[in-house]
Parts: C-alpha cells; structure tokens; sequence
C-alpha cells in the first residue's frame, strides 16, 4: 500500500495514526505491543508527536516494549545513536517501563551483542517467530533500510535475526535485523520523502528483483501488510502514480 501526502507533517501524523492504531489493537488482542523503531532523520517529526497529546494519551505505554531495527555501534551519548534520538524526542517524554526499552547497545564486541539481542528477541517472543506489531522503517537514497545495505553479506542472511558487521563506507560496525525477522513483521511502515528518494523508491516499488543493489526490496511480510507513506516529491518518477 502507498500512501501520498503533500507534506512531511501530515505524512508524519499518518505515521502517528498507524502507531497508535497499531498499539491499541496488539494489547486488545494480545495484551501487549512491540515495536520496532528507526533512526536517521525521517522519524523525528513523528516521535515527537508521540510525545505529546493527543497521541501520547491514545498509546498504551504500559504495555508497550520498545525495540530498534538497526543502530550505529557507537554508545547512547552519541548524536549518531538511533537510541539517543529517540529517547530524546520521544521515549523520555511518554510512561513506557524502562525495563521494556531494548537500545542496540551494550557491553562486549558488537558480534556478541548481537547474539545476546537475538536471545532478548527469542525470550520477548517465547521462542516464537518475531513477530513484530509494528516496524518502523526509513529508506537511504541508496536503496538501504535499516543497516541492509548494497552489496553486504547481511543481505544474504536467512536464519539469524539479529547481524553485526563492518560497513567499510563507514568505518564502522552496525547491527540490524535481519530481512527474515523483519519479514515476520505484522505491519511496517516505511517513512520516505523527499526528490533524492525518488529514483530509489522506484527501483524498488517498479524496478527489477535486484536487492543486491536496493535491499529494501528485501523487505516482504510473508504474512503482514507493509504501508509505504511518501511524499509528492519522492513518487517524482514513478511510472504510474499511486
């Protein structure tokens, strides 16, 4: 599904409909919500409408537990961290149980890490495939999503839910989900917007099977919905506008 808005807040408020409609319904149905957040730039509107009202009232924060799709290896004082974003704009400002908020970050190398957060991942799920309620997503204008990016091994990943690698490009480790978790996913929603989008986003919604190169096409709930929120401006060259 494709969503189009003309401007970033009311694709943010979108977002933010989908979140709490997203939390509401997992802990009627199963008494508790998980979600998987972003990082990077494209969140941030969203999260800091989160924090306030109407929509910090509407979600169950009790309930909820909190964890990240991908993370720079760098520690929670850092303004690359995922985490210090969202904590900053939105998890410091709502009653979620701080016991039920799982950053990508930690003690040991991040190889290690990576193995104990698949093993909070496999005890939140009871051993169950992780099913998230809701993933979060943004897309580089590479193609990446979360740290999938060109032409990594991670790409190839189909048993581990949780991988730690070296980014060349970067000169840095990251750790992400893997494609088969995120794909057990009952809902993710992408965040996209802006023209140095547009020839990825069509790459991966018209393009060729190619993940090699634009690896959110990776990205196919076997069984959940996946909702992309755009703005004008990213949808530029698709060939059939939604």
């Amino acid at each position: 599904m494709i969503q189009v808005y003309k401007t970033t807040e009311e694709l943010s408020k979108a977002a933010a409909d989908l979140f709490v409609q997203a939390a509401q319904e997992a802990v009627q149905a199963n008494g508790r919500f998980t979600v998987a957040l972003t990082g990077g730039s494209s969140p941030e509107q969203l999260y800091r409408m989160l924090a306030q009202p109407p929509y910090r009232d509407l979600v169950p924060w009790q309930q909820t537990f909190v964890f990240w799709g991908d993370e720079r290896w760098v520690n929670l004082e850092d303004d690359r961290s995922n985490a210090k974003m969202a904590f900053t704009t939105l998890l410091h400002h709502v009653p979620v149980p701080q016991e039920q908020v799982f950053p990508m970050w930690g003690e040991g190398e991040p190889e290690e890490f990576a193995i104990d957060y698949e093993k909070k991942l496999q005890s939140h799920f009871a051993n169950m495939p992780a099913q998230f309620d809701l993933v979060l997503l943004g897309m580089g204008d590479d193609g990446h999503t979360a740290s999938l990016f060109p032409g990594t091994p991670v790409l190839k990943e189909r048993e581990r839910w949780v991988q730690a690698y070296y980014l060349e490009p970067q000169s840095m480790y990251r750790i992400t989900l893997t494609a088969p978790c995120l794909n057990q996913a009952r809902k993710i929603v992408f965040m996209t917007y802006g023209e140095k989008k547009a020839k990825a986003l069509q790459e991966v919604l018209q393009g060729e099977h190619n993940p090699e190169t634009y690896p959110a096409q990776l990205i196919q709930p076997q069984q959940g919905e996946t909702v992309w929120l755009v703005d004008e401006a990213a949808t530029s060259l698709l060939t059939a506008q939604p």
